[in-house]
C-alpha cells in the first residue's frame, strides 16, 4: 500500500530541497498516468540532506533490489557518499537522485521546474517541456509510451498560451 502523499508531506514539511520528477510530474501536469512511486531529484548540500535523512529515516527506508541481509543504513555520511536511492518506505517507493539523465543535479533542473499542488502541497515539479527530456534520456520502454500523452499536453498549452 502506498501513500504518496505522506512522502511529499514527510519532505515539504521539513523543507527539503527538491525537484519531483517521473510518473508524479506528469500527474502535476495533468497526465492520466497512473505511478505508485515518487522520483525526485534532491539538492546534496551537507544541510539538505541532514533534512532530507530526518524526513525520511522516519519512514523506516530501505534500499530497493539490495540482497536481503545486506545492511544499510539511511543516513548524511550514506547519501553524501552515494548518489541516487531506490529507497522503499512504509509509505512507498521513493527514488531519490542525486543527478539524472538528461538534466543533471537539482542546481541544473531548477531553473526548469516550477511550483505546482502535489497531494496538496506546492513543491518543484520538472516543466513539461523538461519531463519528455528526461523521458527521453533515460530511454525505457515505459517512458517513451508516456512521452505522446506528455506532447499532447504540452501542445495543449502551447496552444492555451497563446
Amino acid at each position: 500500500m502506498t501513500d504518496l502523499p505522506n512522502l511529499i508531506e514527510a519532505l515539504s514539511s521539513r523543507d527539503v530541497r527538491f525537484i519531483v520528477i517521473g510518473g508524479i510530474a506528469g500527474v502535476a501536469h495533468g497526465a492520466a498516468r497512473v505511478t505508485f512511486d515518487i522520483d525526485c531529484v534532491y539538492e546534496r548540500s551537507p544541510e539538505n540532506v541532514a533534512r532530507l535523512v530526518e524526513a525520511i529515516t522516519a519512514l523506516a527506508p530501505a534500499l530497493r533490489g539490495a540482497p536481503a541481509g545486506l545492511p544499510f543504513r539511511f543516513d548524511v555520511s550514506t547519501v553524501l557518499a552515494g548518489l541516487n536511492f531506490p529507497l522503499d518506505t512504509t509509505a512507498g517507493p521513493l527514488d531519490l537522485f542525486g543527478e539524472v539523465a538528461g538534466g543533471g543535479d537539482y542546481a541544473r533542473l531548477l531553473p526548469q521546474a516550477e511550483e505546482l499542488r502535489v497531494f496538496g502541497r506546492m513543491c518543484r515539479v520538472v516543466s513539461l517541456r523538461k519531463l519528455i527530456e528526461l523521458k527521453r534520456a533515460a530511454g525505457r520502454p515505459k517512458d517513451f509510451e508516456a512521452i505522446a500523452e506528455l506532447e499532447s499536453l504540452a501542445e495543449e498549452r502551447d496552444l492555451r498560451d497563446r
